[in-house]
């Protein structure tokens, strides 16, 4: 098992439309997630700067690589790509950050 830190920046003035797509995200786009190996997942929003920081345990690193093939998940960001800062292909612009201390 692995953890993943990452941001995103969402645009100004769409943090609740952000928080109301994850509320009813689909539940394909669950499925897909958990099959990838993704677990304890969470997203935090910065509401002063609209940087998004994301916390997920994955059982392995290397199959993130090829969750963007997806189809449900380009699906997603295609459908966030109007609140979020992105990528060509639709993805959210994301750094991963590297994680310097962890208290179990």
């Amino acid at each position: 098992m692995a953890r993943r830190g990452f941001t995103m920046k969402l645009y100004p003035d769409f943090a609740a439309e952000y928080r109301q797509r994850h509320d009813e995200i689909w539940p394909e786009l669950a499925a897909l997630l958990k099959k990838y190996g993704i677990t304890d997942y969470s997203i935090f929003l910065d509401e002063t700067s609209f940087t998004l920081f994301g916390v997920m345990t994955v059982e392995d690193l290397t199959k993130l690589d090829q969750l963007p093939q997806e189809p449900i998940m380009q699906r997603w960001w295609a459908y966030l790509q109007d609140i979020m800062e992105t990528n060509p292909d639709h993805s959210p612009v994301s750094i991963t950050l590297e994680e310097v201390f962890h208290l179990p």
